[in-house]
């Protein structure tokens, strides 16, 4: 940055303040009596040759001279001084009777004035703009009182509308006012805008205009400088009126004033404007404007309007508009201050400067620039609007907002309920017209690429994987393609509806910390390649958002995984292999209770050959392969049902196990990161990007131990050459190198984790978020998707087939219908046993079943299962029907299960005995 103009020394701005204070009355003006014991003399230093001067001059001429007119024991007597900087010649006299100074065209000036008179106590009234944050009591001034606006407040009100468009930097200028008052007004501004996520990318200091013989020539000379910069937002922080009018019109003819530039001037330059020759208000059009506010529609400032317009005519015939401004306003409320105060000592006898302090402190009444009030020395900020938002149009302005120091709510309207939040908005309320006479958008705030001025972007000339950006020379149409630069030219078809952006191509050699650097030091406006986001890179250039993701991945050579010997048991789950077991076992346990009543003598004689019988039976249906007849027509139903899920169940197993057969596996060789560490094996990089520093500074590989590949085919042959042991890639160039050598190259999970693949642009660029969020419209609309199908296919031989185990959730309706109609089938069966045995038990007359316990009836109905026949509806044999053969079917609808018993078996069952 720019150093500020060499200012005068301290003993010299001493020695003119100095100066001032013991000039002789008659070097100055006097109104109202002569200086008496009656009388109070006030000094006053104004610029008497700048219109802020002569506002000042008139104003407190008309407040002396009501005071004036309504006292009879006590007068005012007002000096003037004017005071431009230099060193006063001539004969010198104390001002001993001066009890107040007023006035001040600087805080530093002020300041200093009051440093003289400290030890005299005499107060110090300043209406300069203060640029200190502390109060003037807090830094050892308690004599100096500040009544002008605070430099602090503007610029938080600067820094509020400069978040509010986002514009992330700006360029400061002002007139050096040779008090040194200019590096305090850049502090300010510079932190304000670092808390907002902005800077000053340059400051611009104009020399004091009294100091130039050609201001026009000076100021162009000047404005040259800043045509290196970027940024397109100006900020006029303190500047004469002269000086700014000279400004404003050598950057209109110079373009700064353009579409998508931004001025924002403070209250030094706007308090002007009601009182400013209209024909100079247009060279400042679209500007944004800091205004103090005051109320114009109550009566006493109409009333002071009308004298101040008819006595400022009559005083400055030369000035062609008499509107009071701020400066007047704050000069009348000054001597207001005055006079209230030596009202209260009135009524006191001691008449002292100390006593005088006391009370100008103690003031607390509305004024015409609002409620005087003091805290700690400084006029207290009790309005509740304290500035206004304003935007120079033709030859006047409008007021757009309000500033309501509310950080979450920066700008209000006026007559707004302030504790609403539906009426608050961090942007102005609007349409503002802006340089160029842009309305329909904000100005980017930023030097936009013109025709003749086009985008440079820097793209590598040479990469590893060319699909991401590949440089042809050859071509003279076609230059430039890969999936990068397809990218940007879809970004650019989502600008182009806001704005054209002309841009050109310039392919470098070298690494990508290098491009990076170039975007840095402007050589470049941006970076558009395979760059991925670095934390490091960051803080050089401003990323747009990834558009595609990043890690580091490591390459090896695969070999086929081993065949396992559980292999078979991975189509289904461990939790559908126990469930299909369960299922078995109850079929198998339903199948041998029916056909163990029907009398089937397959699942009869002893225990051991009824329970292979009934495994044997229900594995073999598993292939099909049973052969026992079925003699009821109920299992017969359980049997259909269980046969369908067991079809449904080896198909699905089938084709699960050849497909994990089928699909080839591959495993790596390396082990881990560590392992390569351990064994010293050496791992191939891509030289030219980040991976190698990588390597060496976080995952702590030795040199000797990387080696530089620059192209995507060399991979193969070293991996076969046994130059390398494993690669590290990046996730994207991963993806593409297994896409196109996957029979022989496996890749792990990523490492870790990066910020992806992004454009680069210089720190503040607009562009950056514009690019950003078109780069999110085309992956919202699937614009992106498309292009890396294109770029990046899956070929025929690499695509794999993802083979998952099947679960219980996806059978669990079959088992369930399965299990069901085994549990209605034994439900149905056992109701017809319970029908038999209580038709059976009372038909025995040697028995009463109330006196029996259900235990007696449970054992009773066990041996009735087991030595009866059991007849199922609707036809019903008798008990001693003869016993069928294995082969016979016995009913049109239900068959009829006979179980035949031993003659003496069944005689003694009739008789009540137990069975042998």
């Amino acid at each position: 940055m720019p150093s500020p103009l060499n200012s005068p020394t301290p003993c010299f701005i001493y020695f003119s303040l100095t100066s001032i204070l013991l000039i002789v009355s008659h070097l100055g003006y006097i109104s109202g009596t002569a200086a008496d014991d009656n009388s109070t003399i006030i000094g006053a230093i104004i610029d008497a040759n700048s219109r802020k001067g002569k506002e000042e001059k008139t104003a407190m001429k008309m407040a002396v001279d009501k005071f004036n007119n309504n006292s009879k024991n006590h007068k005012l007597s007002l000096i003037f001084r004017n005071f431009t900087g230099e060193l006063l010649p001539g004969g010198l006299n104390r001002l001993e009777k001066v009890q107040v100074i007023v006035g001040m065209n600087t805080w530093q000036q002020a300041a200093l004035a009051a440093e003289i008179e400290n030890q005299a106590q005499v107060p110090v009234l300043s209406l300069a703009a203060s640029a200190s944050v502390r109060p003037s009591r807090q830094l050892g001034r308690p004599t100096l009182i500040q009544m002008g606006s605070s430099i602090y407040e503007q610029v938080r009100c600067i820094s509020a509308i400069v978040h509010s468009y986002h514009w992330r930097g700006v360029i400061a200028i002002y007139e050096d006012d040779a008090y040194g008052g200019n590096a305090e007004m850049l502090t300010l501004l510079s932190e304000a805008l670092q808390r907002v996520g902005s800077e000053i990318e340059y400051h611009l200091s104009l020399p004091p205009i009294s100091s130039l013989s050609d201001p026009r020539e000076a100021v162009y000379q000047e404005l040259l400088k800043l045509l290196s910069t970027q940024s397109r937002v100006f900020i006029v922080l303190q500047s004469s009126l002269p000086m700014a009018t000279h400004l404003f019109q050598e950057a209109r003819r110079m373009d700064f004033m353009g579409k998508d530039s931004a001025w924002i001037i403070t209250d030094s330059i706007s308090s002007f404007l009601d009182s400013m020759d209209t024909s100079v208000i247009p060279y400042m059009e679209g500007a944004l404007g800091i205004k103090s506010y005051y109320s114009k529609s109550n009566r006493p400032f109409l009333e002071f309007s009308a004298q101040f317009q008819k006595n400022f005519k009559s005083e400055n015939p030369e000035e062609n508009n008499t509107q009071p401004g701020i400066h007047a306003l704050r000069a009348y409320d000054s001597i207001a201050v005055i006079t209230r105060a030596l009202e209260r000592l009135a009524s006191d006898d001691t008449n002292t400067p100390k006593m005088m302090l006391k009370n100008i402190l103690a003031s607390n009444f509305s004024g015409l620039s609002g409620n005087i009030i003091f805290e700690g020395g400084d006029l207290s900020n009790s309005n509740s609007l304290p500035f206004r938002i304003i935007n120079v149009v033709r030859t006047g302005y409008k007021e757009l907002d309000f500033w309501t120091q509310d950080l979450d709510n920066p700008f209000r309207r006026e007559g707004r309920d302030k504790n609403s939040s539906r009426n608050t908005t961090k942007v102005l309320d609007g349409p503002v017209i802006w340089p160029g006479y842009l309305i329909k958008r904000v100005p980017k705030g930023w030097e936009m690429p013109t025709d003749a001025k086009p985008l440079k972007i820097g793209i590598p000339a040479k990469t590893s994987f060319d699909k991401f950006v590949k440089v042809d020379e050859a071509e003279a149409d076609k230059r430039y393609s890969g999936f990068c630069i397809d990218i940007f030219r879809e970004v650019l078809k989502i600008l182009e509806q806001n704005y054209s952006l002309p841009y050109e191509f310039h392919p470098v050699i070298g690494t990508y910390d290098e491009l990076v650097d170039f975007v840095y030091n402007k050589t470049y406006d941006a970076v558009v390649g395979d760059v991925t986001i670095l934390a490091n890179r960051s803080k050089k250039v401003e990323f747009t958002v990834p558009y595609a993701e990043s890690g580091l991945v490591i390459v090896q050579v695969s070999s086929e995984e081993p065949q396992k010997a559980w292999m078979f048991l991975k189509p289904f789950t461990m939790e559908m292999w126990v469930v299909t077991g369960a299922l078995l076992i109850y079929t198998m346990f339903i199948v041998w209770v029916l056909e163990y009543q029907s009398n089937n003598p397959a699942f009869r004689g002893p225990w051991k050959n009824q329970l292979g019988t009934a495994l044997w039976f229900t594995f073999s249906s598993l292939f099909f392969a049973h052969r026992e007849a079925i003699h009821s027509n109920i299992t017969r139903v359980v049997i259909v049902v269980w046969l369908f899920v067991v079809f449904v169940l080896t198909s699905s197993y089938t084709a699960s196990l050849s497909s994990i057969l089928t699909v080839r596996r591959l495993e790596s060789n390396v082990t881990d990161v560590e392992w390569l560490k351990a064994t010293k094996s050496v791992v191939g990089c891509d030289g030219d990007s980040f991976v190698r520093k990588y390597l060496e500074n976080v995952i702590k590989f030795k040199g000797a131990d990387i080696k530089n590949i620059s192209n995507q085919y060399q991979y193969p042959g070293e991996f076969q050459s046994g130059n390398i042991s494993a690669a590290f890639l990046e996730l994207p160039y991963a993806k593409v190198f297994i896409n196109q050598f996957c029979k022989n190259y496996t890749a792990n999970q990523p490492l870790n984790r990066f910020g992806g693949l992004g454009f680069a642009f210089q720190k503040g660029s607009p562009l950056a978020a514009d690019v950003s969020e078109a780069i999110l419209t085309i992956s919202e609309k699937g614009i992106l998707k498309s292009l890396e199908d294109k770029w990046f296919p899956r070929s025929a031989e690499c695509s794999t087939i993802e083979t998952d185990e099947l679960s219980l959730r996806n059978f669990w309706a079959l088992y369930f219908l399965c299990g069901a109609t085994s549990t209605l089938c034994f439900l149905l069966f056992f109701l017809c046993l319970l029908i038999d045995f209580k038709r059976h038990q009372a038909s025995r007359s040697d028995t009463n079943p109330s006196d029996e316990s259900v235990w007696m009836k449970t054992v009773q109905l066990v041996r009735f299962f087991h030595s009866r026949q059991t007849e199922i509806p609707y036809e019903r044999t008798s008990n001693l029907s003869p016993r069928p053969t294995g082969d016979e079917w016995i009913t049109p609808r239900w068959s009829t299960v006979i179980f035949p018993l031993k003659n003496h078996e069944e005689n003694k069952y009739m008789q009540g005995k137990p069975i042998e």
